[in-house]
């Protein structure tokens, strides 16, 4: 959505270094706020199935264990915003932070998150391995196969969780 989006852009402009990291947890969460009522729920009430490339998984990562806010913290921050919404299956793609900051820097273009680091993207990549650990609805990727490897395992789960859901 509009607002979720500028609002993304203020966070990760690389110009805005002195950012609190309270304020970086709290402003993600009213971005996602705003494209969950925006976007999200009105789809859901329409039986749209939504594929989206990030959730709170992501907050409690980057801002509770990197920023080091505290997993605790971020999930309260964003309780009020997500409510009772969850999603139904995760790809994690896993793949060394040195290789995707290698990957990332192709792109010349990097926003104030991906100008982090090593060490910022190490805890980040520990984060997601602890945070996603053991729940049923993870999938867990190797990011160092190829493209269509990777492409063909999302879909082929994908299919299953869309049969799953419509028995």
């Amino acid at each position: 959505s509009k607002i979720a989006e500028e609002i993304r852009d203020v966070i990760l402009d690389p110009k805005n270094t002195e950012m609190d990291p309270r304020c970086e947890a709290l402003l993600y969460a009213a971005a996602r706020r705003q494209h969950l009522v925006e976007k999200v729920l009105p789809a859901l009430e329409e039986g749209i199935t939504i594929v989206s490339d990030r959730f709170v998984d992501s907050s409690i990562v980057y801002q509770g264990i990197a920023r080091k806010l505290g997993i605790s913290t971020v999930s309260a921050v964003n309780a009020p915003g997500i409510g009772i919404y969850r999603p139904d299956g995760i790809f994690f793609i896993d793949l060394s932070e040195a290789e995707g900051l290698r990957r990332k820097k192709e792109q010349k273009n990097l926003d104030r998150m991906e100008q982090e680091g090593i060490d910022f993207h190490h805890m980040v990549s520990e984060g997601y391995r602890k945070v996603l650990s053991g729940r049923p609805e993870v999938m867990k990727i190797d990011g160092g196969r190829s493209i269509d490897t990777i492409q063909k395992k999302i879909r082929n789960h994908v299919d299953e969780l869309l049969k799953k859901k419509n028995r």
